[in-house]
């Protein structure tokens, strides 16, 4: 009995269970969203775009100041605007 008594007598622990707040997802949180990526993703193109180019360009221009010509039978396309 005495065990029975120690039980009851003991003050009952009281818990509280606080729930976070929901975030809710809007229409502009989506939108300000994909046009973050979409401007991402465009300036990455246009950087790397720049950086093709001017790759190709200084290719053009070394081959033009050594004379080298990859094959000496290919022939050049000239296309000009007239």
């Amino acid at each position: 009995m005495t065990g029975l008594t120690l039980l009851q007598t003991a003050k009952p622990i009281i818990v509280k269970v606080i729930q976070e707040p929901e975030e809710t997802t809007t229409i502009v949180d989506v939108l300000v969203g994909s046009l973050g990526l979409t401007m991402a993703l465009l300036l990455a193109a246009i950087v790397l775009g720049a950086m093709l180019g001017g790759v190709m360009i200084g290719i053009k221009l070394l081959r033009a100041r050594y004379s080298v010509d990859v094959r000496e039978d290919a022939e050049s396309l000239r296309v000009t605007p007239h």
